[in-house]
């Protein structure tokens, strides 16, 4: 089993009396390309922020590498690359002289690795122009190298395709997967971008308020995330007790304002129909519709603020 490469157990964050994290429970282990998901103020960045040690929670523990840490652990998070927002690089030096200009500050020995770092990222040719000429894919991309001078085991990204177009998007995208599979470097990633998100990640997370949803691997998610059949009908617990009675082992899951949603018999939509129309219940509408990211999501926070109202 790969080793645990983060671990937070109950851990709460507050702003203002107000719970940015709220009793948060996670693990990442090695090679993993774990994906945040949430909503602005769900508490994405916040916890990225915790992981990094640029803010410290209230309750609870973090370790990383198998080591407890605390306001004044530093040698484990040495192994952690991040870029949290877009960096403040000098406009009116090149992308090499900023890379330099930081490793030195970081003490980091190897000139050479800026070389490096500028072709693994794609900037080779673009090396020797001022950052006020990059585009801010070619920024970001900068950025990404800036997160990989220490050569960490760890990599922490916030949106870092925000604001980019498909073509900028791919670029990222690849970097990352090269870094996953070449490198063997653990990422923690977050976009609201979800589709770009579901090209990258291994594992999700899914947050709402400050609170962990669901954590779950990508090929469960794949099997979730699978074509339907969606039916409104005037009465949902009526029907579900008839589709029970004439398909036993079909599988299907009841939301909010009668709506059903079907799985594994796609082919019985006739039959669903007529057993609706002959039972007294009205049918408003059978479609048959694909799942994907954004639409799981909104049924776990929808599920959840049901739940709240219980």
């Amino acid at each position: 089993m790969e080793k645990e490469i983060l671990k937070i157990s109950d851990m709460t964050k507050l702003y203002q009396g107000k719970a940015a994290l709220n009793h948060v429970s996670m693990s990442i282990r090695q090679g993993q390309i774990y994906g945040l998901v949430g909503n602005n103020g769900a508490g994405k960045t916040t916890l990225m922020r915790m992981i990094t040690g640029t803010s410290f929670w209230d309750t609870g523990r973090l370790e990383l590498f198998g080591v407890e840490q605390s306001e004044k652990s530093g040698r484990e998070r040495k192994r952690i690359g991040s870029m949290l927002e877009t960096p403040a690089f000098f406009e009116n030096m090149t992308g090499r002289q900023n890379l330099e200009y930081y490793r030195i500050q970081l003490g980091i020995p190897g000139k050479q690795q800026v070389e490096e770092l500028l072709e693994q990222v794609g900037l080779s040719e673009a090396a020797t122009q001022k950052v006020k000429g990059y585009s801010l894919g070619m920024k970001q991309r900068l950025g990404i190298a800036l997160a990989l001078l220490n050569h960490p085991d760890f990599l922490i990204l916030d949106e870092p395709v925000n604001g980019l177009d498909p073509k900028g998007m791919i670029e990222i995208r690849n970097i990352l997967l090269g870094l996953s599979k070449e490198k063997g470097v653990t990422i923690l990633i977050s976009s609201h971008l979800l589709a770009e998100l579901t090209n990258i990640a291994t594992y999700f997370c899914f947050m709402d308020r400050g609170r962990i949803l669901e954590e779950i691997s990508r090929e469960t998610l794949e099997e979730k995330c699978q074509t339907y059949l969606e039916l409104k009908i005037s009465d949902s617990e009526k029907m579900a007790v008839v589709l029970e009675e004439h398909f036993p082992k079909m599988r299907y899951r009841v939301y909010p304002e009668n709506i059903i949603h079907i799985y594994g018999i796609l082919e019985k939509e006739q039959e669903i129909s007529e057993l609706a129309i002959k039972n007294g219940i009205g049918l408003l509408g059978l479609t048959r519709k694909v799942m994907n990211l954004e639409n799981y999501y909104m049924h776990l926070i929808g599920e959840e603020s049901k739940e709240g109202e219980m």
